[in-house]
């Protein structure tokens, strides 16, 4: 990570960590970076609802635009579709604006290469060290000004494209989807909608402030009593910028992201479309995903937390399906970054094709219990590197044996270390983790949990 930008692009409190004038001169950079004598730069940009989302787009768009480049609006859209557009439209790069699930008052830019992946170490080196040092990137002049541009018509070829993938009508099917007040919140319905279901929203009136609160997929209560309570046949909860999906089965049931790769590969390997693939999973992955993998014989990797650790790893050995628990879902063979709208369908295929309820594919895997706490503290690497906080770590794994496991990590985003444990049951889960904030207490590091 840099002094800006972690692991999903540069986040923070809006106006405070992040302003207007980075907006500004990060499109300084990257108008100059991409435009040349020959050619003026086009780059994509979208955005969640958050208030700030606009102030930060023309922020940006007078970046670009006074150093010669092209800025194309796709307005309130998801990240994946940046990432679709990007890489389907020949765009040197894409933006998003987003915080993903953060609080409104937090946003972000998320910087997109021009194959639709995140974008390359390097440029984001140089984006750094532009924004420290003095501009002195040229101003065009006279018809060189670049233009900003409505691109709504690109959102609309997403949703089209979206709507292709799925091998299935929907009629007869009862759908709910939580649109966390954010990205989605006119796009869900449209898509699912066009394939036949009777859609059932919530989460659908975004006001600049309410993304992400109370709804969407890290308050996934809304969406299991909109299940219930209309006994629908499934339902699905996205994050403001739509690059995570979680599901809700028939019967309420949450069904994680483990619980998506592990249902679509057990599809996959039904109809022989697995082969050498191996599922790519992170350290948050559950002991039970992998037990449950190799009952089936179906291979995994696990790599640091992060999707696009997951999509490296995908890429490199060319596997078909990876991500993370929390719900980014990689799907390598139709996009190359989580994809909350695109999850959504496959589930959907994996129901349909075998013409069962989302209960029973999910049923065979047994999740181990597992106790996160995350604790706010002064210094992550301090912290992580503490003797006491590791010889803690050390006696946890010790009493835990092959039962059970310990994660100690830094977040990529925020201020703070995530203590997790899984184990036979729930206690021993429990106190493996609160040995291990107790010291972070008595070392001086943690300020609170969050």
């Amino acid at each position: 990570m840099g002094k800006y930008f972690g692991t999903d692009g540069f986040r923070g409190e809006a106006n405070k960590d992040l302003t207007a004038m980075h907006a500004f001169k990060l499109g300084r950079f990257l108008g100059s970076y991409y435009s040349s004598a020959a050619r003026r730069a086009q780059i994509v940009i979208g955005k969640d609802t958050r208030a700030s989302g606009y102030m930060l787009e023309d922020a940006l768009c007078a970046g670009l635009t006074s150093a010669g480049a092209d800025a194309y609006l796709l307005h309130v859209t998801t990240t994946p579709s940046v990432s679709y557009v990007t890489r389907s439209e020949d765009f040197d790069c894409g933006c998003m604006i987003s915080a993903s699930h953060n609080p409104y008052w937090d946003n972000g830019i998320k910087l997109i290469n021009k194959d639709g992946e995140k974008m390359d170490d390097a440029v984001i080196a140089k984006a750094e060290a532009f924004l420290d040092a003095e501009d002195t990137a040229p101003y065009a002049q006279r018809e060189h000004i670049g233009r900003v541009i409505d691109y709504a018509a690109g959102r609309n070829r997403y949703i089209g494209y979206l709507i292709s993938l799925a091998t299935h009508s929907y009629k007869g099917f009862k759908v709910g989807l939580d649109c966390a007040n954010g990205s989605t919140w006119q796009l869900g319905e449209a898509v699912f909608k066009a394939l036949g279901a009777d859609v059932y929203v919530v989460g659908n009136r975004p006001d600049g402030e309410n993304i992400n609160r109370g709804c969407g997929s890290t308050h996934i209560e809304n969406l299991q009593k909109l299940v219930t309570e209309n006994g629908l046949d499934v339902g699905f909860a996205f994050d403001g910028d739509a690059d995570r999906c979680i599901a809700v089965d028939e019967k309420g049931q949450v069904v994680n992201g483990d619980r998506i790769m592990y249902l679509y590969a057990k599809y996959m390997n039904m109809r022989g479309k697995i082969g050498e693939s191996h599922v790519v999973t992170t350290v948050m992955s559950n002991m039970g995903l992998y037990r449950a993998l190799d009952a089936l014989g179906i291979g995994y990797e696990q790599t640091a937390v992060g999707d696009r650790f997951v999509y490296e790893r995908m890429r490199e050995r060319g596997d078909l399906i990876g991500g993370e628990e929390s719900g980014h879902i990689i799907f390598s063979k139709y996009a190359t970054t989580g994809d909350g709208l695109l999850t959504a369908i496959k589930v959907m295929q994996a129901m349909l094709g075998q013409k069962r309820p989302l209960s029973e594919l999910h049923a065979d895997m047994v999740t181990y219990p597992q106790v996160l706490v995350n604790v706010r503290v002064d210094d992550k690497q301090a912290a992580l590197d503490d003797p006491d906080v590791q010889a803690a770590k050390r006696a946890a794994e010790e009493k835990l044996g092959k039962d059970g496991r310990v994660l100690l990590r830094k977040s990529g985003t925020e201020p703070v270390v995530r203590v997790m444990s899984e184990a036979a049951t729930e206690a021993q889960a429990r106190e493996a983790v609160d040995g291990i904030v107790e010291m972070l207490r008595k070392s001086g590091h943690a300020l609170k949990e969050v």
